[in-house]
């Protein structure tokens, strides 16, 4: 079950979205009863971007130990097949009007790393970079990554492919 406290990931992803004025709404999972009966992993926001679907959101934290971000290499974007099945049964629930997306949480390892010109979001003395990968997206190209774990992973190429930077998305 997931702690009230949401883990810095979570929080770093919160503040960007307060910071960017993004309408959102933080899900635990004491209050996802009242949006099912059955026992269905909880994702972690609802949020509401301009002229865009309503959309449940998983956030996956990760770090990133590469020193530039063009060419998008050295991202993990593996998820359990549990945050798979979970996102298309609140999908599910939702209907048409919501999307289900994962939101890739990256804190950067290194000091001196080449963004790309993408903007870096410092939170508690981290540097973070944010992307997202709609759920049916993911699910299309997704690969077993670990079947002891039941973790999937998208492919190097397919990530580079689906993932968008936030702010791309959500702006």
């Amino acid at each position: 079950m997931k702690d009230f406290s949401p883990n810095h990931y979570e929080r770093a992803f919160e503040n960007w979205l307060i910071d960017n004025s993004i309408r959102y709404l933080p899900v635990d999972d004491h209050k996802r009863a009242v949006f099912s009966r059955s026992k269905i992993k909880s994702f972690d926001f609802i949020l509401y971007a301009p002229g865009e679907r309503i959309m449940i959101a998983e956030v996956k934290g990760r770090k990133f130990r590469g020193t530039s971000l063009a060419k998008m290499t050295g991202f993990e974007c593996w998820v359990t097949a549990e945050d798979v099945d979970g996102l298309v049964k609140w999908q599910e629930v939702f209907g048409l009007a919501h999307r289900a997306v994962f939101v890739f949480a990256y804190q950067i390892e290194n000091i001196d790393v080449d963004f790309d010109g993408r903007d870096v979001f410092d939170f508690d003395a981290k540097m973070y970079q944010f992307f997202c990968v709609k759920l049916d997206d993911y699910r299309l190209f997704m690969k077993r990554r670990s079947p002891k774990w039941q973790t999937v992973t998208l492919p190097a190429d397919k990530f580079r492919r689906c993932a968008v930077h936030v702010s791309r998305f959500l702006l």
